[in-house]
């Protein structure tokens, strides 16, 4: 079927280029080639169908391949991969970047940044998103950036560092579909970004669940030429309903140059459609793929394919194409987590209903603005909480509310209905509005205290870019370099290693070549007792024998004291008396207060994360904090104890002095 083609060496468009003859060059040069250029999401892909587990042993195997297949760009970084990348202790994402780019010289390297939310899930203050983008501009060429309300304020920092450091910006208009979504209101967002970046940018449609039909996709991408006939347009969408090869299409026949896919023994349901397909599809309708080269698209997934069975546990738990895409919109992103989140939380029973009657009804009723990073999380934890507790809008979590607030930027559309803002924050929502509704700037942190505070975590000096990861995932940044520094680079190994189940036994004997493919054996074993009773196992690697501590539970050590389980009322109303209990399982994100520290009721005294979002633990009176139990990056379950405050005399006010946690 596929043939190799040759094509000019000057098609290609190359970092090198970039940096040498500049952005403007580069931007001409694709007006002014006949057809199309191709990037390999294979970011997305990764995300998407493989909760970001895909290995840089992986991406290490065919680099060479990828190199020579003529991309535009290959989407290697952004999203949620810079947090898993540390959160699963897989590798510091900028190391990834540099031995990736010294195997991939020949290739543009494209991230995704969500705005101001840069890769994580809320704002960062303003000189932390320029930092991060000053120091990724080093290893980054193209930088496609998002905004999930499409408030163009939350991505101009952005916008100006990738100007200022000479790489291609590509702003991204998010799209959906509804009443509200016409092509005048997108040309318009369109003319908004233009007004601050000029032309002199790569237009990105973002469909990051892959909605509408073939039609609605070229309507879009002709209107925006029409007014703006010298717009280089990127499409980027998910093969969710398995319609995206059509909409691709039609956006090229439109007038898009360059379009997204993945290498074709990868993909799954829920990432980019297969770009060979795209390729040769295409070229039936006379409109080749710029500097493309077949066989080095076959040859990679040739490679690759063998690799997939290590990642088969990773794939998403719902199997096939989801056509009701269109009605509940969840991204392609989040879909694989979703059913992740309802397995672990024992009501995969439930999903047909939160996906197909409650989540498409939260998106109307909060204004039908884009379901991606971080608004996908406000709908998709909205849409479950209401489905779990039976009772619409209860507990709404912080996020929620800040997006109710104004607090991310104007709802584009039209506001929540009233008995929805009361059912959020109560009775005196009105007051509430009135006093704190506003778009929230968030301070600057002070960059050299944040970076003390780094070193006294780590205990060593710290570098620029530790601080950058630090700065956006602090909890999981510091996890991973103590285990990095404990247990070396353990990126180089395989996924049949990283991923092997059942663990090792006694006398396991196994080789592997690794990540650079140099050969290994590892042997399991001999294993001796210490003095005091703990065993010392041996792995003897390479022939050299490493020993590894591991403490073991001694006999006639008291048994662990059973778990007590609390219901909400039961939580609420131990914190009434001082104990502060978990109302969820997560992970303490943050503890504004001190031993010592005066506290009023309402006042903010623990922050914990789940599933992304923020959520405050208040105090229920009036005291003085007694003791702190838990600290940053600590996993605590439903009922776990997290401070004591001591309830002051009655008539008396805790002091406003004490520092205050986010709102």
């Amino acid at each position: 079927m596929a043939k190799k083609t040759a094509h000019p060496i000057d098609e290609r468009i190359t970092p090198r280029e970039l940096k040498e003859h500049g952005v403007k060059t580069v931007l001409n040069k694709i007006r002014r080639l006949k057809g199309y250029f191709m990037t390999n999401t294979e970011r997305d892909l990764s995300q998407s169908d493989f909760k970001n587990r895909v290995l840089p042993h992986t991406q290490m195997l065919v680099a060479g391949e990828r190199n020579a297949c003529g991309y535009f760009s290959i989407e290697i970084s952004g999203g949620a991969s810079i947090h898993v990348d540390m959160l699963r202790k897989q590798i510091n994402p900028f190391e990834k970047l540099r031995v990736l780019k010294s195997m991939m010289p020949d290739t543009l390297f494209q991230t995704l940044v969500r705005g101001i939310n840069l890769f994580g899930y809320r704002p960062y203050p303003d000189n932390v998103v320029r930092l991060t983008i000053q120091h990724f501009a080093e290893v980054i060429d193209v930088f496609r950036v998002f905004d999930f309300l499409n408030d163009v304020r939350n991505m101009v920092p952005v916008f100006e560092e990738v100007k200022r450091a000479g790489r291609i910006l590509e702003p991204a208009i998010c799209f959906s579909t509804g009443p509200e979504h016409t092509d005048a209101y997108y040309v318009k967002k369109v003319g908004e970004i233009v007004d601050i970046t000029g032309e002199d940018i790569i237009l990105c449609i973002k469909n990051h669940a892959g909605l509408g039909t073939q039609k609605r996709i070229g309507d879009l991408v002709k209107a925006i030429l029409d007014r703006f006939p010298g717009m280089l347009i990127h499409y980027h969408g998910h093969n969710t309903d398995g319609n995206d090869i059509g909409r691709t299409v039609e956006a090229v026949r439109n007038g898009a140059r360059i379009v997204n896919g993945g290498d074709h023994s990868f993909t799954g349901f829920y990432g980019p459609p297969p770009l060979l397909t795209i390729v040769e599809t295409l070229e039936d309708y006379g409109y080749p793929c710029v500097g493309i080269d077949k066989q080095a698209v076959i040859d990679t997934s040739n490679k690759l394919r063998p690799e997939r069975e290590y990642y088969k546990d990773f794939e998403s738990q719902f199997l096939g194409f989801d056509p009701t895409v269109q009605i509940h919109k969840l991204p392609g992103g989040a879909t694989g987590s979703s059913f992740e989140q309802a397995v672990k939380g024992s009501f995969l029973h439930l999903m047909p209903e939160i996906l197909q009657q409650e989540l498409p009804k939260v998106q109307v009723e909060l204004g039908n603005w884009w379901s991606v990073t971080p608004g996908s999380q406000i709908l998709w934890t909205t849409a479950v909480n209401n489905v779990l507790k039976r009772a619409r809008y209860k507990d709404a979590n912080d996020d929620l509310k800040n997006l109710m607030l104004g607090r991310y930027g104007e709802l584009p559309f039209y506001k929540p209905a009233d008995w929805i803002y009361e059912a959020v924050f109560g009775p005196n929502w009105k007051k509430t509005v009135e006093r704190d509704y506003g778009y929230q700037k968030i301070e600057d942190v002070d960059l050299a205290i944040e970076k003390r505070v780094l070193e006294k975590r780590l205990e060593r000096k710290a570098s620029e870019e530790e601080l950058v990861l630090y700065l956006q995932h602090p909890n999981d940044a510091v996890s991973f370099f103590k285990f990095e520094e404990k247990y070396g680079k353990v990126w180089v190994l395989p996924p049949k290693v990283w991923f092997k189940k059942g663990g090792f036994n006694l006398g396991d004997t196994f080789e592997f070549p690794d990540a650079y493919g140099k050969l290994h054996s590892i042997v399991i074993g001999p294993q001796r007792k210490t003095s005091s009773g703990d065993a010392v196992t041996y792995l003897v690697i390479d022939h050299h024998p490493e020993p590894i501590l591991t403490e073991l539970e001694q006999e006639g050590a008291k048994a662990e004291a059973r778990k007590v389980t609390l219901t909400a009322k039961e939580i609420e109303a131990l914190a009434k008396s001082g104990d502060i209990r978990s109302p969820i399982k997560g992970t303490v994100n943050e503890v504004p207060v001190a031993e010592g520290d005066e506290v009023s009721a309402g006042q903010v005294l623990i922050v914990l994360e789940a599933m992304k979002m923020l959520n405050n633990v208040v105090s229920a009176i009036n005291g003085k904090v007694v003791e702190v139990l838990k600290n940053p990056g600590d996993q605590v379950d439903v009922g776990d104890p997290l401070l004591s405050v001591k309830k002051a005399p009655e008539g008396e006010v805790g002091s406003h002095g004490a520092r205050q946690g986010k709102g």
